[in-house]
């Protein structure tokens, strides 16, 4: 899979996959520091600095996985796919299981600390024979999935900043798909722009995570103190519903974990950042378990706050907003100067999380490049020493982004898909 100018061997392994020389510069290793020495064992040397704190780097982490905004994201699709008890069940059930996805995760992460990831620990691990092919497949998908997840978080942020103009302004009746497409393009700039400068992405990691946790807090407080009626415990926990076309309920609930999963989903954030962290063989599992565990109490608390403050479901499903979150803070708190102002701490998450996806993507396209993964390898793997960001694969990610985007415009089921 990598191919470059000499065979490098782990200390516990015997591989046939040759990666760049770590001592082309002809730096002495001698004088590398600890976490340098364990990168060139590997077969690699230090291009980005090591900025990053353990609460930037669970910053980027959760403010990518942010699993109480994807709660928001989904909340309808849901609902609809098992009622409240899939939801309230459902990240009960999927927290236990990214338990043990981030126990996996750490542990890999902790023996292995290097920027690719899953796709060098399968060069690493998997059998000789498949060891190439493995590494090499598992690093396309996992970045094109980051390229899918990033036009998802850039979907609904912009879908949701189109949704406060149609409250704010309802003599636009109907949000047409170029409104929402406008929208994605821009906030997938705005998040490129930010991502440009490695000096503050630490910072700014700090920054999203707070910007998350306050919005999370304001909103599990202000809804339930401001709604005129609340559902009964019975609603909340006991609520179930199919309508999903599957005769079965069991068949209904399981489909409908997907929309609990996105809540959890890319944990493996933090283990790109292993080369931008000092200790990352400590810091990176912190982050990874941290993350879940925020994920879990954030996203479960938020969700019986916002079941027991609906008056009307069939109400949120058909807004003209094209957003029910939004369309629930305003049954609730019967404003829509409150309800935009809700709105508005959701898209200061999203664009949170969409930075980090962009970190995430970016990182995920450098160092795969840097194993010659992908075409023009040579090109897309070079850091900008200057800005401290591999920004042509940076550029690249978000081009990819940009021109998935455009699938909206054509059908709305073929992008969801």
């Amino acid at each position: 899979m990598a191919k470059g100018t000499e065979s490098i061997s782990m200390e516990d392994t015997d591989r046939a996959i040759t990666r760049p020389d770590a001592s082309d510069d002809g730096a002495d290793l001698k004088s590398l520091d600890p976490d340098a020495m364990k990168l060139a064992g590997m077969g690699y040397k230090q291009d980005l600095k090591r900025n990053y704190t353990v609460l930037s780097v669970l910053g980027v982490g959760f403010s990518l996985t942010n699993s109480w905004w994807g709660i928001s994201a989904a909340l309808i699709t849901g609902i609809s796919s098992g009622g409240t008890v899939l939801i309230v069940y459902g990240i009960i059930l999927l927290a236990l299981i990214s338990t043990c996805v981030g126990i996996s995760l750490s542990e890999l992460a902790s023996a292995y600390p290097n920027a690719g990831g899953q796709y060098f620990w399968a060069s690493e691990l998997a059998p000789r024979r498949y060891a190439n092919s493995t590494s090499y497949l598992t690093g396309w998908l996992a970045w094109a999935g980051s390229i899918f997840t990033t036009a998802s978080v850039a979907l609904g942020t912009g879908a949701a900043c189109v949704g406060c103009w149609q409250l704010a302004h309802p003599d636009l009746s109907t949000i047409q798909p170029w409104h929402v497409f406008v929208s994605y393009q821009v906030v997938n700039t705005f998040s490129f722009f930010f991502n440009c400068y490695g000096r503050t992405l630490p910072l700014l990691g700090q920054l999203t995570l707070w910007t998350s946790l306050v919005s999370f807090f304001v909103i599990l407080v202000v809804v339930p103190a401001k709604a005129t009626t609340h559902q009964n415990a019975n609603f909340v926990f006991a609520h179930f519903v199919n309508s999903t076309g599957w005769s079965s309920n069991g068949i209904a609930f399981i489909v409908g974990l997907i929309n609990t999963n996105y809540s959890f989903a890319c944990l493996d954030c933090a283990t790109h950042l292993s080369e931008e962290i000092h200790r990352p063989e400590k810091w990176i599992p912190i982050a990874i378990l941290g993350t879940v565990a925020i994920g879990f109490v954030t996203s479960w608390t938020y969700s019986i706050s916002l079941f027991f403050s609906m008056t009307d479901i069939e109400g949120l499903s058909g807004t003209l907003t094209g957003v029910p979150l939004l369309a629930l803070f305003n049954q609730a708190l019967r404003s829509k100067a409150g309800a935009i102002a809700l709105e508005a701490l959701v898209i200061a998450t999203g664009l949170g999380c969409l930075m980090a996806c962009h970190t995430w993507q970016s990182r995920l396209c450098w160092s795969f490049a840097r194993d010659h993964g992908i075409p023009a390898s040579s090109f897309f793997s070079k850091v900008n020493s200057r800005l401290n960001v591999p920004l042509r694969a940076h550029l690249l990610s978000s081009v990819l982004v940009s021109i998935v985007g455009c699938l909206y415009l054509g059908s709305r089921t073929a992008f969801n898909r």
